[in-house]
């Protein structure tokens, strides 16, 4: 490794809609980026038809699998404590770990917690509207934007701003 900062895309895909296709062809394409430790990656999030169109949906969806990536390359702690022998000798062969103070104590912190990926059982799914994830995309980007509370900016600031977007608007047209 000789250090320089390394650029590549990440969530390329050649799908026109958000999935399944979409989604294995941008895993497909982001394992390389990821396992060459790039430093900068264009268009991880968001993209369908090979960057043609961005995509609200498969932006969250891609969230979710970059998240996913995140808490797998994590790493995992090995200490005394995580191994668990202690808990391990008093569970004994047969039983079980579901119950003790070691795996309770680590239960909102060792487990990547889904956005999108969907957890309910076949029935509860039903009850709850049969949407796919693209269909749970949407919904969480619209409650996103619906939430979005600008950020305070010095007045002075927002208009020199607007100043330079409205001239630069005039001068490309």
């Amino acid at each position: 490794r000789y250090g320089l900062p390394y650029r590549g895309s990440g969530g390329l895909n050649t799908s026109k809609v958000p999935d399944a296709q979409a989604a294995y062809e941008t895993q497909m394409c982001l394992w390389p980026t990821v396992m060459s430790h790039t430093n900068w990656v264009q268009h991880a999030a968001g993209w369908l038809e090979s960057g043609l169109v961005a995509s609200f949906e498969k932006l969250i969806l891609d969230v979710e699998g970059l998240a996913m990536m995140q808490h797998l390359f994590g790493g995992v702690e090995v200490s005394t404590d995580t191994l668990a022998f202690d808990s391990i000798k008093a569970v004994g062969p047969g039983g079980h770990h579901f119950g003790t103070d070691h795996t309770i104590g680590r239960y909102q912190t060792e487990f990547y917690r889904p956005i999108i990926s969907d957890r309910l059982s076949i029935g509860q799914w039903e009850d709850a509207g049969r949407l796919d994830a693209a269909q749970r995309a949407n919904r969480i980007w619209k409650e996103l934007l619906n939430a979005y509370e600008k950020p305070p900016i010095d007045p002075g600031v927002e208009e020199a701003l607007n100043e330079y977007v409205e001239r630069r608007k005039r001068e490309l047209v």
